[in-house]
């Protein structure tokens, strides 16, 4: 009986240069500026936490809350001052979004420029990956 054996080193290495990592989620100037705003007018939440929930025609659609608190499993973003949580189940499908906040004569929105988007519906709200 012959059993296969894969095996792995671990190596310390001690002049390695760190790599500052990006962070899963970037804000325009525009966004932070919001969601400052906002959060001046809420002195009792600590920052905006962004989430997905099954929704819409295309599958998925991003939800947007106050927080009070920093969940175990939240990711957190800071960046200018403004803090920005991502729920575990969303981390994933936000890495490499820039969210910005846009400002047009008929609405007003937080849009998620996201590259890992497969197919969106007509309206806009929801998405799939």
């Amino acid at each position: 009986m012959s059993a296969s054996l894969v095996r792995a080193t671990v190596r310390a290495v001690s002049k390695r240069k760190i790599l500052p990592t990006k962070a899963a989620l970037t804000l325009t100037p525009a966004a932070v500026d919001r969601i400052r705003l906002l959060l001046q007018e809420k002195p009792d939440y600590i920052g905006l936490k962004v989430g997905v929930k099954t929704r819409g025609c295309n599958g998925l659609s991003y939800t947007l809350d106050y927080t009070k608190e920093k969940e175990k499993s939240d990711e957190e973003v800071v960046q200018d001052g403004v803090r920005v949580f991502i729920e575990k189940k969303a981390q994933l499908t936000l890495l490499g979004t820039e969210m910005d906040y846009v400002e047009s004569k008929l609405s007003s929105e937080f849009v998620f420029n996201n590259p890992n988007i497969k197919g969106t519906c007509g309206c806009g709200e929801s998405f799939n990956i």
